[in-house]
């Protein structure tokens, strides 16, 4: 099948051609340098929280703010219990955030829910004028430095900061470790570089600012696809906002740990990445060839490799079946997908162990377990093919996923040193 091979060749250079710019990536990580900030302005934050039956760990979130270096008197923290029925909204009154509880079953989601947050809150204390705004989901820690990190670069000017995620349950399994692991390599040796480079950052979830100006901008909170994310990253991105990146802001979040758990959740995350590119793909191409375009093709290369490696997987098994149905020497085409398989792993387990020997003083793991989870995070990021498959072949609807680590961020940074 003489065919198939082109095929596979032509996908093979295509692919290392697009990626070329990953090496250039290694070499910054290792060799490039930080910007340093000297201005630094105390700013006013509105802490933002959406948690729906969070009871067990939202607590601890909210006291590892009021433990932030960062002077008290410049934070507030709002916390919306998002259609909860458990005792969300009374723990985090206890702990001294102000809360709204908001019941609506149509409009389901994390960006509904902060909508429903600011509504609020800029409707009671219109006398509190806020510079930026920071969110967290309820199952987060913070360092005790985070925002006062977070504030010196924003202080730089930017509208829009991330900061470093890692997993606050990363030894529980090997599912966990995958995620923080893959969280800190983003982190690290992605969003560090692009920060080093000059061009935008990816937001990831949790743990961002953004400056009222730019919410006065836009006219409000306005992102609710299931990916709320990745819908203001890719919007941001289109509009030439720049995204910055805080290394030394450290923030905990809690994984899953089954794997029926962690692949439907990221087959969720993918659709809302799918249904945010299809929305901006137009304004995304536009600004490919302006000011700001590298981050575009940036993010669009972080996107592709698993949906190029679907179409190859399609086309290499109609190939196999049409091979198998002509009497073709199928032998060739199985040591080559072997050969695949095995550089892949190779390359995962290199991505994995790299975060593992750069993070290690964040790492909060004992030694040998670090050891196993290095080979392990290569059969968490195969699974990715099962979550393609489901995203295009299959049906999401939200979810929660259980969050039970109750630990507060002296226990957690001190655990298994």
């Amino acid at each position: 099948m003489p065919w198939l091979t082109v095929f596979n060749i032509v996908m093979i250079i295509i692919f290392l051609a697009a990626f070329s710019y990953r090496v250039i990536y290694m070499f910054i990580r290792m060799f490039g340098r930080d910007p340093e900030y000297k201005e630094v302005k105390l700013h006013k934050y509105a802490v933002m929280i959406s948690a729906r039956n969070e009871e067990k760990v939202i607590g601890h979130l909210i006291d590892s703010i009021k433990a932030q270096d960062y002077p008290s008197e410049l934070i507030d923290i709002y916390v919306v219990a998002d259609n909860c029925t458990d005792s969300t909204a009374e723990v985090s009154r206890r702990h001294g955030a102000v809360v709204y509880e908001r019941n609506n079953l149509d409009e389901i989601g994390k960006g509904y829910a902060l909508r429903f947050l600011m509504d609020n809150f800029q409707r009671d204390y219109p006398e509190k004028e806020y510079d930026g705004y920071l969110i967290f989901d309820a199952d987060n820690l913070l360092s005790t430095n985070y925002i006062t990190e977070m504030n010196k670069v924003f202080s730089s000017g930017v509208n829009i900061v991330t900061g470093y995620r890692n997993a606050k349950n990363l030894s529980d399994n090997w599912i966990s470790a995958a995620y923080g692991i893959f969280f800190m390599y983003e982190s690290e040796h992605a969003n560090r570089v692009r920060h080093r480079l000059g061009t935008s950052c990816f937001v990831s979830g949790t743990g961002y600012l953004f400056s009222d100006k730019l919410l006065k901008k836009y006219g409000g909170w306005k992102w609710f696809k299931i990916c709320e994310d990745l819908e203001f990253t890719v919007e941001m991105m289109q509009d030439g906002e720049k995204i910055a990146y805080c290394h030394d802001a450290v923030l905990y979040d809690e994984q899953p740990l089954s794997l029926e758990d962690s692949i439907f959740q990221r087959t969720r995350w993918l659709k809302g990445n799918v249904a945010a590119i299809k929305e901006y793909w137009p304004g995304l191409m536009k600004r490919l060839f302006k000011k700001g375009g590298f981050a575009v093709y940036d993010f669009t290369m972080n996107m592709s490799p698993l949906v190029i490696f679907q179409f190859a997987a399609i086309v290499n098994i109609i190939g196999m079946i049409i091979g198998a149905c002509t009497g073709a020497n199928l032998v060739p085409y199985l040591i080559f997908y072997g050969i695949i398989i095995a550089i892949v792993y190779i390359t995962m387990y290199i991505m994995g162990l790299s975060v593992l020997i750069t993070e290690r003083d964040r790492i909060h793991c004992p030694k040998r377990k670090r050891v196993l989870y290095s080979f392990t995070f290569p059969i968490y990021m195969f699974s990715f093919i099962i979550v393609l498959f489901l995203v295009f072949f299959g049906k999401t609807e939200w979810r929660p996923i259980k969050h039970d680590k109750a630990i507060d961020i002296t226990e957690l940074e001190s655990e298994n040193e």
